[in-house]
């Protein structure tokens, strides 16, 4: 299986696998596509659906993989997906009622949905490491609106040959996210404040990737860049897995017929998530409507419907601070399946330089066949947490509540239209992550706006604190620096961490 830049009109520079995951983005600036997408059969997913995750991961991985041997996948899902890591399973699902499904993709050890692709993708990447023959450090930068960025930390921590440095917006983070980062461990980790918000951290990191005199003065240090955010191949394909999988356990359940169509929601601020779910769906998943859910700042919902998209738009800041972004940069690899490299590659250089692209009504007629997209604004963002918590006495966080709105209303939807399935929600993170909007939520008023807060959530609704979320209550912070948000200051601050002067 050769990967390709989505922006490669002649498709004349073909990489493998490893070369993709070890690269992460491409020399053109595009993002990496493999030549074509497998298939699964419903006997597949039926057999897949008598085993653990560790071996369903093996099995999807091992078909864009190809370079990877199916041991060497196996050993890494064990590892990646262990009682240790997650305790009680990578994965759950929760019935709210009859039609709605919640896919817990939070039980990791930063407890939130990237831990289901960061705890795998180094050990990916070591192995493309070793593939490639590269004798370099690999220097992973790391733009994030709070959980990549913790999830990359905690997979990177201490792997040989990797060093990492996360820059998140210094305002555009929950208190629990920013700690999370500040205080972790590892001596070969890197934390970085910017005075912008996420699509300037996200921009500076695309502009030190694309700049040749940068790559060359790493490689004399014997340095080379690679990514983490879910622009790498190796990032996104683990997300494929768990929808796959969330498939098979509602078949294995009795929940769903083998061959039933689902719907699935959700939140996506990056458009990797969801785009994740689609790449399942051509390969053959029985997935109806892939529903786009975002918060205040709906670029991604306005661009379904009209086709038009244009950041040149106001920028919220809200309580689901990991979809605060407005360029939705796995949306290029959606517009190259779609309408091919030529045209993505036009509406990328129309992104940069007008802040704006329109698709052909062709090419909205083909994404209208698989997306359809919702917003929720804070004020339902609140009342779907209190009222998912009061009906069924379960807690979720303000992004799951967003896509649960989203859900909530094409369950409506889909009944005046006679269509009578099951909608799946993403869950993406635990409430206490953000448990001071999850209190303000359920209407009480928070003693303190510090750690202590998740305590008050935990007595206000009888519900147990995760581990790893309880153990920072005695973490020390050791990263303060911040920098302004352009990208030569970005570079600077890079530099300096791995003794570059």
């Amino acid at each position: 299986m050769n990967y390709f830049s989505t922006r490669d009109t002649e498709r004349t520079n073909p990489k493998t696998s490893a070369q993709a995951i070890k690269q992460g983005i491409a020399q053109d600036g595009g993002l990496f596509m493999p030549e074509s997408i497998p298939a699964i059969s419903l006997s597949e997913i039926s057999a897949l659906s008598a085993l653990p995750y560790t071996e369903r991961a093996a099995n999807i991985l091992s078909k864009f993989l190809t370079d990877y041997t199916y041991d060497e996948l196996l050993a890494s899902a064990k590892a990646a997906y262990s009682e240790e890591k997650f305790a009680g399973g990578a994965t759950g699902i929760s019935a709210l009622g009859d039609t709605h499904r919640v896919l817990e993709l939070w039980h990791g050890p930063t407890c939130a949905f990237k831990d289901m692709a960061l705890q795998i993708m180094p050990r990916l990447l070591s192995l493309a490491l070793k593939k490639t023959g590269e004798k370099r450090t690999a220097y992973i930068l790391v733009a994030t609106s709070g959980d990549t960025g913790k999830a990359a930390l905690e997979g990177y921590k201490d792997v040989d040959g990797v060093k990492i440095t996360v820059f998140y917006p210094e305002d555009g983070v929950s208190a629990m996210q920013k700690l999370q980062m500040t205080s972790q461990t590892g001596e070969n980790v890197n934390v970085c404040a910017i005075k912008g918000n996420f699509d300037d951290a996200q921009t500076g990191v695309k502009k030190i990737f694309s700049n040749s005199d940068v790559a060359n003065k790493l490689d004399e240090n014997g340095i080379f860049l690679s990514s983490a955010n879910s622009i790498n191949w190796g990032r996104l394909v683990p997300q494929i897995v768990y929808y796959v999988s969330a498939y098979c356990d509602l078949v294995s359940e009795g929940d769903i017929k083998l061959g039933d169509v689902i719907d699935i929601t959700v939140p996506t601020g990056n458009f990797g998530n969801i785009f994740a779910a689609y790449v399942a769906k051509l390969m053959g998943m029985p997935f109806g409507k892939l529903i786009c859910a975002s918060n205040r700042n709906n670029i991604l919902t306005d661009f379904i419907n009209t086709g038009v998209y244009d950041r040149n738009r106001e920028f919220f800041t809200t309580m689901s601070p990991s979809m605060d972004i407005l360029i939705s940069s796995n949306l290029e690899r959606l517009l190259y399946l779609i309408s091919g490299p030529a045209k993505c590659a036009a509406y990328m250089k129309s992104l940069s330089e007008n802040g704006k692209y329109e698709v052909e009504e062709d090419v909205l007629v083909k994404i209208k066949e698989s997306f359809t997209a919702d917003y929720c604004t804070e004020e339902n963002t609140a009342s779907t947490i209190r009222d998912t918590f009061d009906k069924y006495s379960y807690l979720i966080d303000t992004h799951t509540a967003c896509a649960l709105y989203a859900s909530v209303n094409a369950e409506m939807k889909n009944a005046a239209e006679g269509r009578n399935v099951k909608i799946l929600t993403a869950s993406t993170a635990s409430p206490y992550k953000f448990a001071a909007d999850v209190l303000k939520s359920l209407g009480k008023t928070p003693k303190s706006e510090s750690f202590e807060v998740i305590y008050e959530l935990s007595d206000a609704t009888d519900t147990e604190i995760p581990a790893p979320l309880a153990a920072l209550r005695d973490a020390k912070v050791r990263f303060t620096a911040s920098v302004g948000k352009s990208w030569e200051e970005m570079l600077a601050a890079s530099e300096k961490f791995v003794g570059i002067e």
